[in-house]
């Protein structure tokens, strides 16, 4: 089978994990990287000997012959990038967020339709060995009906990419609607959307800063909590960001009429918690024990793929990119459908409407306390 030819535009650190895992996955070969900034497209080629590099974009396209472009750009650009992607014949890879909003959201799905080219995005976490687990055990009945479900994400502002991001008031997560929640939230939605196939449920948000004010105008806009609830017809959803709570965590909790399922991404665990058939202080001794077993399975469970180099942290993201080139070769079916990829775009449309909200009454009631204070300093 002749292998895929691969072209990746933006080359910032998430393409570094993009040439990773499309090497591993193999039968697929990265020919050219193209960045607006020639040194960054350099530098990725001279890391990874990747042959051709470009500043732009459309050049690549032309001279390559590519049959997939990787987009790891910032969001602002995935639509004239993927749209000029599809017309020259390729399929697309593309980062979260898919769009700005569901409106560009909707460009993009409809141009791959139009060129008859296919699409996936990068919700990699959702093809993590505890994520796919827990599809199984929910398909299989073990829960029973869904009723609620919980998604948390641990936000380190103190890391690599928070830092960069407090630290240059001209970071392209500024221009986003939803600020740094816009950068992540896809990671909680798409979770909760699969146990809720409600198209347009009641959303409330909440958000607020912890952090202590640094006089910077630019920076005092961002918040850094976030929490959110949403109700369907017959499913609920809480979801949490939050960049102070420790341990930093990322988790999912889906609450059944049968059984709850409890699944970490960090350490990669999935523990089923029923209730004990074993009345009285007996019942309360074994659920301890019941836990320690479910536990000590993961611990296994996570040597064996640690022995086949399957532990590292970009593992859903390799069974993603196979998913979707054998898709590509007609092999199976698209990882992601693009009605899935369209109803996250529009709740996080909806978090991020009340977000503003929240923001816009937030700077109301701060003017006026200060309109109250300079009254009475006038008195």
């Amino acid at each position: 089978m002749t292998a895929l030819r691969i072209g990746i535009v933006g080359c910032g650190k998430i393409a570094d994990a993009h040439v990773d895992q499309i090497r591993a996955v193999g039968n697929a070969e990265i020919v050219a990287v193209c960045d607006s900034e020639a040194l960054m497209a350099k530098q990725l080629a001279a890391r990874f000997a990747i042959p051709a590099t470009y500043a732009d974009f459309k050049q690549m396209l032309r001279e390559q012959w590519l049959d997939v472009v990787h987009i790891t750009t910032p969001p602002g650009s995935h639509v004239p990038l993927a749209v000029e992607a599809f017309s020259a014949g390729c399929h697309v890879f593309i980062e979260k967020p898919l769009a700005l909003d569901s409106i560009a959201a909707s460009e993009i799905v409809a141009a791959a339709e139009a060129h008859g080219r296919k699409l996936s995005i990068n919700y990699w976490y959702n093809f993590e060995s505890p994520a796919l687990a827990l599809r199984r055990i929910v398909e299989e009945g073990t829960l029973g009906d869904p009723v609620h479900v919980e998604s948390t994400f641990g936000y380190d502002l103190s890391g690599v990419f928070g830092s960069a991001v407090l630290g240059n008031e001209s970071h392209w997560v500024h221009g986003l609607p939803g600020r740094i929640f816009h950068n992540v939230l896809d990671h909680l939605i798409n979770k909760i959307s699969l146990f809720m196939p409600d198209s347009d449920p009641q959303i409330v948000t909440l958000d607020y800063r912890l952090r202590p004010a640094t006089g910077h105008d630019r920076l005092a806009l961002i918040t850094d909590e976030l929490r959110f609830l949403m109700r369907g017809e017959r499913v609920s959803g809480y979801g949490m960001v939050s960049s102070h709570a420790r341990p930093v965590a990322h988790m999912a909790r889906v609450y059944g009429t049968k059984n709850t399922a409890h699944v970490d991404f960090l350490r990669r665990t999935v523990v089923v918690e029923q209730a004990s058939k074993i009345p009285s202080a007996l019942g309360r001794l074994h659920w301890a024990y019941s836990h320690a077993k479910s536990y000590r399975r993961c611990v296994y469970d996570n040597l064996k793929q640690f022995v086949r180099a399957e532990f590292h942290a970009f593992q859903g993201m390799r069974y993603l990119i196979h998913e979707f080139y054998d898709a590509i070769r007609d092999i199976g079916p698209l990882p992601i459908s693009y009605a899935e990829m369209l109803r996250v775009s529009s709740l996080v449309d909806a978090v991020i409407s009340g977000l503003t909200q929240t923001q816009q009454t937030a700077q109301a009631n701060t003017r006026f306390t200060q309109t109250q204070h300079a009254v009475e300093a006038g008195r």
